[in-house]
């Protein structure tokens, strides 16, 4: 049902908005996006205000009915909302009221630590010019005494504590020094409780309607989910937990297991695929809404058992160890369609599944498809896992070896993932095992060395220029591998998928022909595994990463 809508301006002094929320009267509705602010921004928004710069108007809403709200804003809990009162919710400015609530309304015995969840919230303003180093304002990060001169911010809205702060000032500074630092810190406090905001006050409408709003006046920063807004539309509906909860909670028991994080989109997506939603990429979030008390909710319970064997069939089956190496998450969402629909699983359906994820993976067979192309996707998958039909990837042929390491490219992580099976056992110089896997689980990136770090040889950005090896200080890479040669170490360089004959290129600093040597024999060794998947390689040896990872 849409309702009227009426907007009505004003202009508030800030002091007078912080106490709408001291008082409960002013709330952050639950379907905002969390304070993510980062310290510098914190610190830009008191400058802006001491220069008298505007910093935006703020948007607020009043309803008929209470919302679910945060019961903290700016780390300091708030009351409940008064009985019978008026209450309005935040939909514009929750994080420059976030920031201004928990510097100005901080508690003197709020934690302070060296921890950012604590300092952060600890705002000062200099008051002598040289301390200043461009930034007018700092956190104060150090466990150490503040200096005295350093104005904390949480006392310019508190006469008492503004007060015992001059007095500090005059048992520290003589009384011309005391003075001017004082009289310095009376303007800008008076900065602080003369600003005035623009305030845009939404009076009337539905939920959708404000949600509506919320999604469209965030379009250019960060945009609401399509699960916080089904969760949004749907609070006093869901239970305790809403949507958006119980696929955190899906997405949490995940990261647990070591698989790492699978994303909250995926996660959605699963929930629409299983709940017979046919459109999972561009969904109306109005009518998933409507849906929630009928099959969505059920599909949630449905999508955390199933995402548990996906998991396991990624990890056992297909040797994927991690969710960051899954080239395509469309193929998780699939794979869960598969289970939920299939039933018992017998090994021969098992191993076409395995094909079918590997040659996907390596033909970049989901690289930007379509909503009708994903739609499709769906239907063959079900219908693989209801025994009518085949998955059809007859025709398909490998992109070619990645001739640059991306993780954003499909084509690469595949790579690494065959790279992972293909060499099991890598050594380091001293012949230990190395735990490749642990070490992408923190380090990711940066697991996979380079063996030639001078710029502008040819082929430095190959995937054949890199290798997960440690070695002590002062030893590169490439003089490791010299020296096992010269050891004759041809386990080690085995285990590494390193020949000999290619680290003589080395030896005579030869960095070019090195790294066309390796990343021929790598990719020869990738070929035949693809061809025993049944599907052409590619007509070039090397070729682009894309990057078309979602």
């Amino acid at each position: 049902m849409i309702k009227d809508i009426s907007v009505v301006p004003e202009v508030q002094f800030l002091e007078q908005v912080l106490q709408w929320i001291s008082t409960g009267e002013l709330r952050v509705p639950k379907f905002q996006r969390p304070f993510l602010w980062r310290p510098e921004q914190m610190l830009q928004l008191f400058d802006s205000m001491e220069r008298g710069y505007p910093v935006g108007s703020l948007l607020i809403w009043e309803p008929s009915m209470p919302l679910a709200s945060l019961d903290s804003i700016g780390g300091r809990g708030i009351p409940s909302a008064p009985e019978g009162g008026k209450v309005a919710y935040v939909l514009d400015g929750h994080q420059r009221l976030s920031t201004l609530f928990g510097v100005l309304h901080r508690l003197a015995a709020a934690p302070r630590s060296t921890r950012q969840e604590d300092w952060m919230w600890w705002v000062y303003r200099p008051l002598d010019r040289a301390d200043h180093d461009g930034s007018r304002y700092r956190h104060w990060k150090s466990g150490d005494k503040v200096p005295d001169n350093y104005l904390p911010m949480r006392s310019v809205l508190r006469t008492l504590d503004f007060l015992e702060y001059a007095r500090q000032l005059s048992d520290t500074y003589s009384r011309s020094e005391a003075d001017r630092l004082t009289e310095e810190s009376e303007r800008i406090a008076q900065r602080v409780k003369n600003y005035k905001v623009s305030v845009v006050r939404m009076q009337g409408g539905t939920l959708q309607q404000a949600v509506e709003v919320f999604s469209r006046i965030n379009s250019s920063g960060q945009k609401m989910r399509p699960d916080q807004m089904v969760s949004a539309l749907t609070y006093g509906t869901t239970g305790p937990e809403t949507l958006s909860d119980k696929m955190e909670e899906i997405q949490g028991r995940i990261a647990a297991s070591g698989f790492g994080d699978i994303p909250i989109m995926t996660i959605f997506q699963t929930v629409l695929a299983l709940s017979g939603e046919e459109d999972v990429q561009n969904p109306s979030w109005e009518m998933m809404a409507r849906k929630v008390q009928g099959q969505l909710l059920g599909a949630v319970e449905k999508t955390d058992h199933t995402l548990q064997e996906v998991v396991d069939f990624l990890r056992v089956e297909a040797h994927v160890p991690l969710a960051r190496l899954v080239p395509y998450n469309i193929q998780i969402m699939l794979l869960a369609v598969f289970f939920h629909f299939s039933g018992q699983v017998e090994e021969g359906r098992r191993s076409k599944l395995r094909d079918w994820f590997w040659i996907t993976s390596l033909a970049g067979t989901f690289a930007g498809a379509n909503t009708t192309q994903v739609r499709k996707f769906i239907e063959e998958m079900k219908a693989f896992a209801e025994g009518r039909g085949e998955l059809s990837y007859s025709g398909e042929r490998a992109r070619a070896f990645p001739e640059r390491f991306d993780l954003r490219s499909a084509r690469v992580r595949a790579y690494l993932l065959w790279d992972l099976q293909n060499f099991p056992e890598r050594k380091n110089l001293d012949g230990e095992l190395i735990n490749v896997v642990d070490q992408l689980a923190t380090a990711h990136r940066e697991t996979y060395r380079h063996i030639i770090t001078q710029s502008g040889v040819p082929g430095a950005s190959s995937p054949a220029n890199r290798i997960v090896m440690a070695t002590p200080p002062g030893i590169s890479i490439r003089q490791a591998l010299i020296r096992l040669a010269e050891e004759g170490a041809t386990d080690i360089l085995d285990s590494h998928g390193v020949s000999p004959s290619s680290v003589e290129y080395l030896k005579d600093d030869e960095y070019a022909d090195f790294i066309a040597a390796r990343q021929h024999e790598v990719a020869s060794r990738e070929k035949a595994f693809i061809e025993s998947l049944g599907i052409q390689s590619s007509e070039q040896e090397f070729g682009e990463a894309d990057i078309d990872t979602e």
